[in-house]
């Protein structure tokens, strides 16, 4: 029985005229006739799980049966590693974000190249970062924060979910902007950690990703969020300014989640893992599941804006990066 290459192979001698057709109805055949295997970059219960769960369970009815594998280590860039250099024929993917693509691009300290040796498939969802204090700290709002920083030099810090994360990354933004380098940046293992010491008040600030847990206690007045540095106000926050809206320029840092192939996985494979996307975040109950855990949804689904989006993020990014410098080594 010939294996799934040699379809594919024989689909590129298909007669003239009906190619690509023919090309396309074997891939949509054959692909998958076994279980997909989602690579997750963190521990398990992390923010990643709350996107790939719901995603998996959708595609049970649009492509099969896909099994997820929690790999984490090195701020998720071995476990992209190991997808990069997979077998690239759909059956291995990535729920990669910005911590595997932005920020090791810039730093050149992933073994592999994220614009070059992974293929985006489809954006999901975004991730804005909240800057949030302990109620005990006397700021009402972001500029309060940035003028109490000032008048109480070096007396401050903040956390973040490890080093080189996206929350240390916008937090390193926040004092570049502002000027204020005397906050000491302390990272934590994780989200989770990070706000148990936030609302116990072992630390005055944090900069983490917006969660269904950060929203909960900001409304129970645990926490303070000050601002989300989104571009606009979020769906499931929509009374917390933008950093921008309280009057800091350029404070714009949201992560991003997104499914990733290795190089060379065949294009038919990419779009078709894409069209069964998009179907999926059509579904208001998916999206609905996703905006209560603090995501928003990113609807442009296709691989070509997928790449786009990515390439902008690089783009925009690593001159920031390169200016914070060793701070997120």
């Amino acid at each position: 029985m010939p294996n799934r290459r040699d379809v594919l192979t024989f689909g590129c001698f298909s007669l003239a005229g009906g190619a690509l057709t023919l090309r396309g109805a074997f891939a949509q055949s054959k692909y998958p006739d076994h279980s997909i295997k989602l690579v997750i970059p963190f521990a398990p219960g992390g923010a990643t799980d709350a996107i790939a769960r719901p995603w998996a369970e959708k595609m049970k009815a649009l492509l099969g049966p896909v099994f997820m594998e929690n790999q984490g280590g090195a701020g998720g860039l071995l476990a992209a590693a190991a997808v990069a250099r997979a077998n690239p024929d759909g059956y291995t993917l990535l729920l990669g974000s910005a911590s595997q693509v932005l920020i090791s691009t810039a730093g050149n300290n992933a073994p592999y190249d994220p614009l070059k040796d992974l293929e985006p498939i489809s954006i999901l969802a975004l991730s804005a970062m909240t800057i949030a204090v302990h109620p005990s700290l006397p700021t009402a709002n972001l500029r309060e924060l940035i003028d109490y920083a000032r008048s109480s030099p070096g007396t401050l810090s903040y956390g973040s979910s490890g080093v080189s994360t996206m929350s240390h990354l916008a937090g390193e933004l926040f004092k570049s902007l502002t000027g204020i380098t005397g906050i000491v940046a302390i990272p934590y293992k994780g989200g989770g950690p990070l706000i148990a010491d936030l609302i116990s008040g072992h630390i005055p600030i944090a900069v983490t990703s917006v969660n269904g847990q950060v929203l909960q206690l900001h409304e129970a007045g645990k926490l303070r969020m000050l601002a989300v540095t989104a571009p606009t106000r979020i769906i499931a926050a929509p009374d917390v300014l933008t950093a921008v809206e309280a009057g800091l320029p350029g404070m714009i840092a949201q992560s991003f989640f997104g499914l990733f192939a290795p190089a060379g996985t065949p294009k038919t494979i990419v779009e078709q893992i894409a069209d069964a996307t998009q179907s999926a975040m059509a579904d208001d109950g998916l999206r609905q599941k996703l905006i209560g855990s603090g995501f928003e949804p990113h609807l442009d689904s296709s691989p070509q804006g997928a790449r786009r989006f990515v390439e902008e993020e690089v783009g925009r990014w690593i001159p920031i990066i390169k200016g914070i410098g060793s701070k997120l080594e």
